[in-house]
């Protein structure tokens, strides 16, 4: 016993100097590179931290962005239509439900005349799925809200709308709560228009005369993409949405507790505020609560909650893409929410924090999608999408885990890494007694990851830790993991 007290004391003292890269699985969809992303075919690949490939599911379309795995090991995926309605860089319009064993199960499509999703979705706790879309209207409905100039050949204005997906049968879904950017605007121009006001007395509308309408130049050619709204998240414990709008250099949150009328409104929900911003952050002068020195936020993709029980918990995490000198920034924000789940402002200053809580940066750089996630020991999974390369920092900033996938002209819009027991028993993985971290070797770093999971030090117990199969992972189960390898 007192060889195994050594060993865990060595390991301890190892991992405070050094550091451990997060054990799990990460998941991720190569498809064609460049802001169009290409239309190739979907592979979405769960390997391991020694880069082995553990699983993959396929779809005969490309990646919108992420896939998102579920605890019964299917994963719910965006992907790009053969045609699409509407079409700018992170265009998708489908979802599908694909099953361990490649069966799609369920899918939809939202391109039709009124409606084009892109980028990103948000599977939720009650097994719906918000999804973030671009909402067409026409120049004369734009003018008639007071927007001043349409900026492309196809005089149309794209809005943005949040619709909440309750999937039916195979192939359809119920829209059971929706959000319209277009009923939260403010415009200081005509007083004879709807939504007169001064901009700077209403952080919590959104200036229709901020920014260009589409232009020429996109993927797919002529575009009238406004707000370009490229990543959501779910806050439950606070029942808040979360976007990002790479235009605006700007991110907003938003109250899910709303009807949707009372989303459509100024008032209702837990917040009061109806379907108004709640918070915004990144670039003051959208609002005219500053200048171009207050913006902290450019081409920003990615952004999430961190999970309260995670390191830097409740904080916002999200990719900076131009951040400075052709370099990318992962950024922590902290935000000021308080206990009734409102962020306080006062009648002149911008949206607090007056900068990030923790940032990193230095050496990459992408101008599309991209992504952070905090990991449960307090790392962080970078995907840098312009080169498909992943790595994993931890809170001094150093590399402990990197994986530049193979291949020209390929991207990777996000990563994520789930613990090893996310899939649950029934769809463990085939393991190897002691193979803690599915190397095909048993040595110091199984016993490394089962002293973590015997102290509960950011890894939950799997079944290859429990060396004496007793349904706990204790100290016996390392001596006896000391012991195999001795006897190897």
């Amino acid at each position: 016993m007192n060889l195994l007290k050594r060993i865990i004391f060595s390991i301890i003292l190892a991992g405070s100097l050094f550091g451990q890269a997060f054990n799990g699985y990460t998941i991720f969809s190569p498809t064609g590179g460049g802001q169009g992303g290409g239309f190739t075919n979907g592979t979405s690949y769960l390997i391991n931290n020694s880069l082995n490939v553990i699983h993959t599911w396929q779809h005969p379309r490309g990646a919108a962005s992420m896939p998102y795995l579920q605890p019964d090991s299917s994963i719910i995926y965006p992907f790009r239509v053969q045609n699409p309605s509407m079409s700018n860089g992170g265009v998708g319009g489908g979802i599908a439900r694909i099953d361990w064993n490649n069966n799609i199960f369920w899918q939809v499509e939202i391109a039709n005349d009124t409606y084009q999703h892109h980028h990103d979705i948000q599977p939720l706790p009650n097994g719906n799925i918000l999804v973030i879309a671009w909402e067409r209207k026409t120049a004369t409905e734009a003018y008639a809200l007071g927007r001043q100039v349409i900026n492309n050949p196809l005089n149309e204005m794209w809005s943005e709308a949040i619709l909440e997906l309750e999937p039916i049968g195979t192939d359809s879904a119920n829209i059971v709560w929706e959000w319209h950017l277009w009923d939260h605007l403010i415009q200081d121009v005509d007083s004879a228009l709807p939504n007169y006001g001064v901009i700077a007395y209403h952080p919590e509308l959104m200036n229709i005369n901020y920014g260009m309408v589409g232009g020429t130049q996109g993927p797919g050619g002529n575009h009238a993409d406004w707000m370009h709204f490229n990543a959501i998240d779910y806050n439950a414990d606070l029942d808040q949405i979360v976007v990002s709008s790479r235009t605006m250099g700007e991110i907003y949150i938003i109250d899910h507790s709303t009807t949707t009328s009372e989303a459509a409104s100024h008032s209702g929900g837990n917040s009061g505020k109806g379907g108004d911003y709640l918070y915004r952050w990144g670039n003051p002068q959208v609002y005219d609560r500053g200048n171009g020195s207050n913006q902290q936020l450019n081409s920003q993709h990615g952004i999430n909650w961190i999970p309260a029980n995670y390191p830097g918990g409740g904080h916002l995490i999200c990719y900076n893409n131009n951040y400075q000198n052709n370099n990318s920034a992962v950024f922590e924000i902290n935000t000021p929410v308080d206990s009734t789940g409102n962020y306080p402002i006062n009648a002149t200053d911008a949206f607090g924090p007056s900068g990030p809580f923790w940032f990193y940066s230095g050496g990459f750089h992408s101008l599309v999608q991209s992504g952070a996630f905090r990991m449960p020991n307090g790392n962080t999974l970078i995907t840098e999408a312009d080169d498909a390369y992943m790595f994993e920092v931890n809170s001094n900033g150093n590399v402990v885990w990197n994986y530049n996938y193979p291949g020209n002209n390929i991207m990777i819009a996000r990563a994520q890494k789930y613990e090893l027991t996310y899939l649950g028993g029934s769809t463990f993985p085939e393991f190897t007694l002691g193979d803690i971290n599915f190397d095909d070797v048993i040595d110091i770093l199984d016993v490394s990851l089962a002293v973590d999971m015997m102290l509960n030090q950011g890894y939950n117990p799997t079944p290859p830790a429990d060396i004496n199969i007793d349904g706990i992972v204790n100290a016996v189960d390392v001596e006896l993991l000391v012991q195999l390898i001795f006897q190897n």
